[in-house]
C-alpha cells in the first residue's frame, strides 16, 4: 500500500472529470469558432464550462481565460499588466513629441512588488521583466511564519508601482496569506494585484470579487482536473497585453484554438472540489493536526514550518535540522510514503527552498524540509503509519529520533 503525501504538487483525476471530457474528444470535438452546428455545440459547452468556474470562484464569466496552467496564468497577468503598461507610456510619449508639448508623467512607475515567497512562476516573470524592460522588483519581506511584511508593503505601494504580486496560500509551508488586506492597501495607492491562487482554489474558499483582486491565477491539477489546464481570472478594469498573437481568442489575451474537453473537465473537477469543500473541510484540518502532533512526538528535534492555524487544510510541512531531506524522502519512499521536499516545480535543484530562506532559516535547515500535503482526510491509521515510518527512516538513517 502507499500513502500519498504530495497532493499540493498534482492530485488525481476522477473518474466523473473524465467522463464529462470524453464526449468532447469523440464526438462534439469541433471547433468552438466553427459557425456550423458541431461548432456550436463546442461553444455552448465552452460557454457552459466559463460560466460554471466563474460561479465557484466569484467572477463574471467574461473575467475566466482558459490557460495551460497555473504557470501560463501567473506569466499571462504579470507580463501582461506590466507590458500594457509599457506600451501605454510609449503611446503617451509619442502623443507628447507630436503636439510638442512635454511627456506625460502620469505612468506609474517601473516597479513590481512581490513577495519574498512567491512561486518561481510569479518571481521569475518579475525578473524577466527587469531584465529585459527595466522593471525594479522589489521583494517585501515575510515574517517567520511566512506571513507577508503588510507594513513594508504599505510604505513600498506608496512610492508607486505598476503591479504588486501576492500569493494566497504558499505552496511550501502552507502558510494562507492576509490577501484581502494586502489588496486593499495596494488599491490604496492605486496599485493593480494579481494573487497567485494555485494552492488555494479548491481547497478553500476564494471569492475573486470579495477580495477585490485584478488578476487571479488557478491550476486544474491542484483539485482534480488534468494537468496542462489553468484559469486567469482577470478584470475588465486592467489592461493586459496578450504574449500571444493569433485568432484573438479568450478575449484575445490566450490566441489559440479552445481545449473544450479540458476547460469541461476544469469546470467539473473545480465544482466537486468545491462542494466537497464544505463537506469535509473539519475533517481535513482535524487530520491534518493530528499528523502535526504524530510527527512532532514522534521526533522531537522536528519542527512545524508556517503558520500553525492560518495554513491550508491538508498540508503539513516541518524541518529536521541535522537530516539531508532528500536521504529521508528516499528511505520513506521505499517504506511507501510519498511526500516532497519542498516545490515539485524546483525538481532537480539542489539550492535551499528560497521561501525557508526568507522565513529566516539557514541554509542547512531548509535543505532539511519536508513537506505532507493530502485533499482527503487521513485516518488515525494512517497518521500512525506516518509516524512509525518516520521514526524507522531516521533509525535507517542513523539518526536518534
Amino acid at each position: 500500500m502507499t500513502l500519498y503525501l504530495d497532493a499540493a504538487a498534482s492530485d488525481g483525476v476522477d473518474q466523473d472529470v473524465i467522463d464529462a471530457m470524453v464526449p468532447f474528444l469523440t464526438q462534439a470535438y469541433a471547433n468552438p469558432s466553427s459557425v456550423h452546428t458541431d461548432g456550436k455545440t463546442a461553444a455552448q459547452a465552452l460557454a457552459a464550462a466559463r460560466g460554471s468556474i466563474a460561479q465557484d470562484l466569484g467572477a463574471k464569466p467574461t473575467e475566466v481565460i482558459f490557460t495551460s496552467g497555473g504557470t501560463e496564468s501567473d506569466n499571462a497577468a504579470i507580463k501582461g499588466i506590466a507590458l500594457a503598461e509599457v506600451r501605454r507610456s510609449l503611446l503617451l510619449r509619442s502623443s507628447a513629441h507630436g503636439s510638442d508639448s512635454q511627456p506625460s508623467d502620469e505612468t506609474a512607475p517601473r516597479r513590481i512588488l512581490i513577495s519574498a515567497v512567491e512561486h518561481p512562476a510569479v518571481s521569475e516573470s518579475a525578473q524577466w521583466l527587469h531584465d529585459f524592460f527595466g522593471f525594479d522588483v522589489v521583494r517585501i519581506p515575510v515574517d517567520a511564519q511566512a506571513h507577508i511584511d503588510l507594513t513594508r508593503l504599505q510604505e513600498e505601494a506608496a512610492k508607486g508601482a505598476t503591479l504588486a504580486c501576492i500569493m494566497m496560500a504558499n505552496n511550501e509551508v502552507g502558510t494562507i496569506e492576509p490577501v484581502k488586506q494586502a489588496i486593499a492597501i495596494c488599491h490604496s495607492h492605486g496599485v493593480p494585484v494579481h494573487v497567485d491562487a494555485v494552492q488555494a482554489v479548491g481547497t478553500i474558499p476564494v471569492d475573486f470579487h470579495n477580495f477585490d483582486a485584478d488578476t487571479l491565477a488557478a491550476s486544474g491539477h491542484k483539485f482534480g482536473a488534468p494537468k496542462g489546464l489553468g484559469i486567469l481570472c482577470a478584470r475588465s478594469r486592467v489592461a493586459l497585453e496578450p504574449l500571444m498573437s493569433g485568432g484573438g481568442q479568450e478575449r484575445g489575451i490566450r490566441s489559440g484554438t479552445p481545449n473544450v474537453a479540458g476547460a469541461v473537465g476544469l469546470a467539473v473537477a473545480l465544482h466537486e472540489a468545491c462542494e466537497r469543500m464544505h463537506d469535509t473541510l473539519p475533517a481535513l484540518e482535524s487530520s491534518r493536526d493530528a499528523l502535526i502532533r504524530a510527527v512532532l512526538d514522534a521526533v522531537p528535534f522536528a519542527q512545524l514550518t508556517g503558520d500553525p492555524h492560518a495554513r491550508l487544510p491538508g498540508h503539513a510541512s516541518f524541518v529536521f535540522p541535522g537530516i539531508n531531506a532528500e536521504a529521508l524522502l528516499v528511505d520513506l519512499d521505499t517504506r511507501g510514503i510519498e511526500v516532497s521536499s519542498g516545490s515539485a516545480c524546483a525538481i532537480g535543484r539542489s539550492e535551499a527552498p528560497s521561501t525557508l530562506l526568507a522565513m529566516g532559516f539557514t541554509e542547512t535547515e531548509a535543505k532539511s524540509a519536508l513537506r505532507m500535503s493530502f485533499r482527503e482526510p487521513l485516518s488515525p491509521a494512517d497518521i500512525t503509519l506516518i509516524a512509525q515510518g518516520l521514526r524507522s527512516s531516521l533509525a535507517e538513517l542513523h539518526i536518534a529520533a
